[in-house]
């Protein structure tokens, strides 16, 4: 039986505007929160509005996502933008 992983309010809220960014790959979610890419979609299923999720799947699924690291341009070797604060060993880096 697969354990279901149980995230508190902040990480949540952490976990979604990751997956919202457009720089964050799902590897770095998973990095940090150990949700695979099927488990963070699962997440915003549940936590969005329906046409909320619907505009983030487009958006994931369209060419204009780096969502998955395996299909990035090799120049972009960051997990985010070069203004927002350093990932540190924190589960959240944002505070």
């Amino acid at each position: 039986m697969v354990e279901k992983k149980v995230l508190n309010e902040r990480e949540l809220d952490r976990v979604i505007e990751m997956a919202w960014e457009d720089r964050t790959p799902f590897e770095a979610i998973f990095y940090q929160f150990n949700l695979t890419e099927k488990e963070v979609i699962i997440t915003m299923r549940t936590n969005l509005k329906t046409s909320s999720f619907k505009r983030w799947r487009k958006r994931v699924n369209s060419g204009v996502s780096k969502k998955h690291f395996k299909k990035r341009n090799p120049e972009i070797n960051r997990f985010k933008c070069s203004r927002q604060k350093a990932i540190s060993g924190n589960k959240i880096s944002k505070r």
